[in-house]
Order: structure tokens, then C-alpha cells, then sequence
């Protein structure tokens, strides 16, 4: 008889994984911190968070899913190779796209005329943009084959590569830091750069065992994965990180156009940084739900787990928000000037559901992966959207306050009306899966 599925055994593949989004959440901080130390923070700052990191993300969103794909769908040799097709070609598609808008003038009309960013950003965006080029395909590189890692039961390999990335990071941080006279944008974006490719070579050398081994050894999968298959489970994917990534240009857009709108660009990025520490344990939860809601017992007990983490990540930023603990963040380590670090600490208040919604995603997702019923997801992203374009846009109109807090208020209400979509998504697969733990009683 097969072992039900305890907590221990859930804290025991998702920790691993926690621990790699928590490190990649660092590194923003992390970023921000130097940025603010070197010549022109705000500008930089600015151009980093309103314009590089939104277009960066827009770039990879068509590959962003595929650890998800990955973990649910490698279980065998021919699956793999599809899959490792498919990565590789939309990955050169994708960074030539990357070259067109940072290395032509097409830069100048996607900043200056579709962001709406500041004048003095656009340079300084320029060239983070260009230092960010291999973003795209080392990351496709390595979430795709992390999917295979967690999929043969090698999840600590994940944070180890992490590991390596922010040290990456800190290593050029650092150096870009002592240094000293290179623009702030110039140091950031090349310790990404620098991050996301040695994190990419590790998981590249990590994963030979397996791909050697239990994953050219597994038995073929019955029908076997076909390219029609495989589009039908990934495109709602793709359109799903597309459509969603789509709001983070859109929101640098509508910051652009509402009251103190450099001073929100600027304490965007360490702000949103902070909140993606504590969302990031939750985002983390996703595939630990891919993995395994098909084992005895794993929907009470996955249950459990999400309520206690939902619990705890939000009051982990409850304490942030309500303590003095924010302004050491912000102040101290962030470096921001007191208007702005006094900015960032309220925009906190705004943005406090967020850590339990990316729990609650994670669930529903998890339990729509499974059920292979990925239109789900990207209907929710859509209704995400609409909701986050109407109530930016309502802000803009009204203009009376500060960019950051409608922002932050925006995300927060956009992020409620996907959760609550994948909620009534899921029901069906939730249902089912009762059923047959009650048929296995």
C-alpha cells in the first residue's frame, strides 16, 4: 500500500524550492540597494523597475512557465526532447526580439511613447536593456530543466543553483560598487546577466545524471506526448505569463501619468522587491502542488499546508508593515532618501493580502495543472488584466494621489479577482479528486 502524504513530507519538497524563490527575491533588494548608493539613484533606480525589469519580464513571459510544463510533463525520454525543442527555438526567437527593442531605435518608441517613462530615464534603461540580453535564454535553460530536477526528486538542486546565482550577483554588485564611477543601471542589469548564466551552466551540469539516468530509463508514457499535446497544455500557459506580465509595463505606464511619478518609478523596485520576499513562499508552493496531488491523501493534507502558509506569510509582512523593522529596510539597507523610504513604508499596507493570494494561486493552479485544464488559468489572467487595466486607468483620471499607492492598490485588488476566477476553476478538479479518495476509503 502506498504511504498517505504527510506535511513533513510536503515541507520536505516545497523548502528547497521556497528557499530558491526567497534567494531570487533577494536579489532585487539586493540591486535596489547598490543602485541607490552609486550616481543619479532615483533615475536609475527608476529605469531599472519602470522600464528594464517590465520589458525583461515581457520578453521571457512566453517561456516563464515552462518549469510548470516541465514538472508535469518530462516523465519520459521523448517527452523531454519535445520539450527541450520547443525551449530552445522560442528562446532564439524571443532574444532576437530582445536585441531588435534595445539595440535599434525601435528602444525609443516602446520607452519614451508606450511607457510614458521620464526623460531621465531612458538612457540609462537603454543600457540595462542591452547588458540584459542573455536574460531570456538562460532562464528558459534553466527553468525547463529545474522542472526535470523536481520531477525525479532532485528539488535541493534548484536552491543550490540559486545559491550560486545571488552569489553571482553579489560578486559583480560588489566589484560594480567598489568601482565605484559606473552608472548604477550598468552594475544592476550585468549582475543579472551575469546571475541568470551561471545559474543556467550549474543546472546544465546537474542534470546530466538524470537525463542519463532515471529519465532515459523511465518507461514511455502511455499515449506518448504528442506536439499538438503539448501545444494544447502549454499555449494557455504562455498566453497566461504573457497576459500577466503585460500589467507590469502597464502599471510603470500609469505610474508614468499619476502625481509624483519619479519618486513612485524609484521606490517601485525596492518596494515591490520587499513584497516578492513574502509572495515569493507561496509562488514556490505551485509545483510542490504539480508534484504531488496525485498521491494518497495529498488533497487534505496540501490543504492544511496552504492555509498554515498563507497564515504565516502574511503575518511575516504584517510585522514588516507595523514595526520599525520597514523603515531599516528601506532607510538603512534600501538607502532610499527619507521622502521615499517613508513612500515605500506605506505603500506596505496596500500590498499586505498579496503574500496569502500567492498562496491561494498556487492551490488553484497546482490543482488546474494537474487536471490539465490550463484554459483555466489563462482566463484568469485575463480577468486580471481588465481588472488591473480599468482601475489604472481610473487612477490616471483621477490623479489626486500618489502613483505608488494606486499602484500598489491596483495589484492588490487585480491579484483578489484571479484568485478568486482560479478558485471556481479548480472546483471541478477538486471535486474529482475527493471522489476518488472517498472510492479509495
Amino acid at each position: 500500500m502506498l504511504t498517505p502524504l504527510s506535511l513533513r513530507r510536503i515541507v520536505a519538497v516545497w523548502w528547497p524550492l521556497a528557499a530558491s524563490w526567497l534567494l531570487m527575491a533577494a536579489e532585487l533588494p539586493a540591486l535596489s540597494a547598490v543602485i541607490a548608493r552609486l550616481a543619479e539613484p532615483e533615475a536609475h533606480l527608476a529605469a531599472y523597475g519602470g522600464i528594464v525589469f517590465p520589458l525583461a519580464l515581457i520578453f521571457e513571459s512566453p517561456i516563464i512557465m515552462l518549469l510548470a510544463a516541465s514538472t508535469a510533463l518530462s516523465k519520459d525520454w521523448a517527452s523531454y526532447r519535445l520539450g527541450y525543442r520547443f525551449m530552445m527555438i522560442t528562446s532564439a526567437i524571443l532574444t532576437a526580439i530582445h536585441v531588435l527593442v534595445a539595440f535599434t531605435p525601435l528602444y525609443d518608441i516602446v520607452a519614451r511613447e508606450l511607457l510614458g517613462a521620464p526623460e531621465a530615464t531612458l538612457e540609462p534603461g537603454r543600457i540595462g536593456l542591452m547588458l540584459m540580453t542573455p536574460w531570456t535564454w538562460s532562464i528558459a535553460y534553466r527553468r525547463f530543466h529545474q522542472g526535470v530536477l523536481i520531477r525525479f526528486g532532485r528539488s535541493q538542486a534548484v536552491s543550490v543553483g540559486t545559491v550560486i546565482r545571488l552569489g553571482a550577483d553579489l560578486l559583480v554588485l560588489a566589484a560594480g560598487y567598489a568601482i565605484h564611477t559606473l552608472p548604477g543601471i550598468a552594475v544592476a542589469t550585468a549582475a543579472v546577466a551575469a546571475g541568470v548564466i551561471c545559474e543556467a551552466v550549474f543546472i546544465g551540469l546537474i542534470v546530466r545524471p538524470v537525463l542519463k539516468g532515471g529519465l532515459r530509463e523511465a518507461p514511455p508514457v502511455e499515449p506518448p506526448l504528442t506536439l499538438r499535446a503539448f501545444f494544447a497544455f502549454y499555449i494557455p500557459l504562455a498566453l497566461t505569463s504573457l497576459i500577466m506580465l503585460l500589467a507590469n509595463p502597464l502599471g510603470s505606464a500609469s505610474l508614468s501619468r499619476m502625481p509624483q511619478a519619479l519618486a513612485s518609478l524609484a521606490a517601485w523596485a525596492p518596494l515591490t522587491g520587499l513584497i516578492f520576499i513574502f509572495r515569493s513562499m507561496g509562488i514556490a508552493y505551485n509545483e510542490v502542488v504539480v508534484a504531488l496531488l496525485d498521491e494518497p491523501e495529498a488533497a487534505h493534507q496540501l490543504r492544511r499546508f496552504t492555509t498554515l502558509l498563507a497564515l504565516a506569510t502574511t503575518g511575516l509582512l504584517l510585522l514588516m508593515a507595523a514595526t520599525p523593522l520597514s523603515m531599516v529596510w528601506f532607510g538603512n539597507l534600501s538607502a532610499l532618501r527619507p521622502d521615499l523610504a517613508e513612500l515605500a513604508k506605506i505603500g506596505l499596507w496596500f500590498a499586505l493580502p498579496l503574500p496569502a493570494l500567492s498562496v491561494m494561486q498556487s492551490w488553484y493552479q497546482g490543482a488546474i495543472l494537474h487536471g490539465r485544464r490550463t484554459g483555466g488559468l489563462t482566463e484568469s489572467v485575463i480577468i486580471y488584466l481588465i481588472v488591473y487595466a480599468i482601475l489604472a486607468g481610473a487612477g490616471v483620471a483621477w490623479g489626486q494621489t500618489t502613483g505608488l499607492y494606486v499602484g500598489l492598490g491596483v495589484l492588490t485588488l487585480a491579484t483578489l479577482a484571479q484568485t478568486v476566477w482560479l478558485w471556481v476553476r479548480s472546483r471541478g478538479v477538486m471535486r474529482q479528486i475527493d471522489d476518488k479518495t472517498i472510492e479509495g476509503l
